[in-house]
């Protein structure tokens, strides 16, 4: 894997360690990246963009994110964008012990900004919740999330108590 190829991999990686929540587990930033994809096509310099595409699979430790399509961007030698389309899904193990799997047609990560917007059949369940709705923005300075429907479309969110089993925060479980 080229230099150029590595960096974007990794700052990718970061991206969306950063998506899930501030508790996921930090020691898979310490583990390898593997990344595949049908083709890459990577720029070099300060000013760049790597792109994977053809069902891009990125796993490092416990993360694993599925895209038909990812872009990282470099401005002035930093990242500064993550683009993910194409049926987008994240699983990751977080440090408490819980798991988010979340899905959306689109993940789009600011970094300059710190500003993650999943669009378009939002799907993010973890164990005490689930959130859908077709467009969630989080912001990773404030902590503040905010969803919305499309058109008529509308939020849906479940609150699970702290004793309720894992299987109910996908609507699987019994009430």
């Amino acid at each position: 894997m080229s230099r150029t190829t590595e960096f974007a991999a990794t700052v990718l990686a970061l991206a969306l360690l950063a998506a899930g929540t501030a508790v996921a587990r930090t020691s898979d930033r310490n583990q390898p990246m593997d990344i595949e994809a049908a083709r890459s096509d990577c720029g070099l310099g300060e000013n760049a963009t790597c792109t994977f595409s053809g069902q891009a699979t990125i796993t490092q430790g416990s993360l694993r994110i599925v895209a038909e399509k990812a872009v990282v961007t470099q401005v002035a030698g930093k990242p500064s964008r993550a683009q993910f389309s194409g049926g987008v899904r994240l699983q990751q193990d977080m440090d408490d012990g819980d798991h988010i799997d979340a899905r959306s047609n689109s993940v789009d990560y600011d970094m300059r900004n710190e500003v993650i917007v999943f669009t378009g059949n939002v799907s993010i369940a973890q164990q005490r919740g689930s959130l859908s709705g077709e467009r969630v923005v989080y912001n990773l300075k404030t902590g503040q999330l905010e969803s919305g429907g499309n058109g008529g479309g509308r939020v849906k969110m479940r609150i699970l108590p702290k004793q309720a089993q894992p299987a109910q925060a996908s609507g699987k479980g019994t009430p």
